[in-house]
């Protein structure tokens, strides 16, 4: 954890119909001074719809070389590469390189994030999927955050419903190849 970072501590009531995951989770989530609202919702998201043994978060911002969410086997190995935000092509590159599944969670315009990608090597770059919002989800929500969350995360058919301190809202989830 970096100086200066504030803890967020988030229980989660996580609903993933579409994998069949069922779970509570609490989270505890160091935001860096420098990180936004609406960047550590992201991350926070990527770990739900990630979930499953072995995911653990990164130094956030501070981790210049692991990525925002990873995912270990059993023997320490690993098997998911998560970044968030719009991470360039060498960390994708990097990512894939070193994982076996590579996955980038945004808030912002996909296509912005996409386009500097364009001509620059990225390691399988076909199976590298980003995974984006619709336009106001995140945002919205990232002005819910408190010191102490809870959370209400469903799921289903590519669609996500979110509960955040009483602030509702839904979004389909987009994604597509970096490739």
């Amino acid at each position: 954890m970096a100086i200066g970072s504030t803890i967020h501590q988030f229980t989660v009531q996580l609903s993933d119909v579409d994998r069949g995951v069922y779970d509570e989770l609490a989270l505890r989530v160091a935001r860096h001074p420098s990180e936004t609202a609406p960047y550590m919702l992201t991350r926070v998201l990527a770990y739900c719809l990630e979930y499953e043994e072995g995911i653990g978060f990164s130094e956030g911002v501070a981790a210049t070389d692991e990525p925002a969410v990873m995912i270990r086997d059993l023997t320490g190995a690993l098997v998911a590469w998560v970044e968030v935000g719009a991470p360039d092509a060498a960390r994708l590159h990097t990512g894939s390189m070193k994982a076996e599944r590579v996955a980038i969670y945004t808030h912002r315009d996909p296509d912005k994030v996409a386009a500097p990608w364009a001509g620059k090597r990225i390691h399988r770059a076909e199976e590298v999927l980003l995974h984006s919002f619709e336009p106001g989800f995140v945002e919205k929500l990232a002005d819910a955050i408190e010191r102490r969350n809870t959370a209400t995360l469903t799921r289903t058919e590519g669609r996500i419903y979110l509960e955040l301190n009483g602030v509702a809202g839904e979004s389909d989830i987009h994604t597509r190849s970096a490739g």
